[in-house]
């Protein structure tokens, strides 16, 4: 069986530079969370990041409106950001595949190789293990505000 391989480099900064609407699923309105510190990062970077998340649908999480599922979403996503158990990512890969994302995004200790395969294997590009709050600063270090 093939085993994943994350993009190099050179791919993740292409990643960025294409990418522009998020969303975030598992995102979470307590501060303390890494999800709700991630969307804050990603939105002072010059990402539009949509929350995920059925059980503050509606309500908002940094000014931004939650919604219960990635179907829900009424415009176009760019990349899937997973803030789930590794065992819900298969799941939300599916879902990203469906809506037409660009690319899935499995935040640190999100491992499933099976649903990164089936996602890369749908076209999309996939990240798995990676946080964008790490990979950003170290890709963009010279010029790290997003355009």
């Amino acid at each position: 069986m093939p085993q994943f391989t994350n993009p190099d480099s050179a791919a993740l900064r292409e990643l960025f530079d294409a990418t522009r609407t998020i969303a975030l699923v598992g995102a979470s309105p307590k501060p303390e969370r890494p999800s709700n510190r991630v969307m804050a990062f990603l939105l002072s970077r010059g990402f539009h990041v949509i929350p995920v998340n059925p059980g503050h649908e509606g309500g908002t999480i940094h000014d931004q409106t939650v919604y219960a599922r990635l179907a829900d979403i009424p415009e176009g996503i760019d990349m899937v950001d997973i803030f789930r158990r590794a065992e819900d990512a298969g799941q939300v890969a599916d879902e990203a595949i469906a809506i037409k994302a660009k690319s899935v995004w499995m935040q640190l200790d999100v491992i499933d190789e099976t649903a990164a395969l089936r996602a890369q294997n749908s076209g999309l590009i996939v990240v798995m293990d990676k946080c964008p709050a790490i990979e950003i600063p170290r890709l963009f270090a010279a010029d790290w505000h997003k355009n």
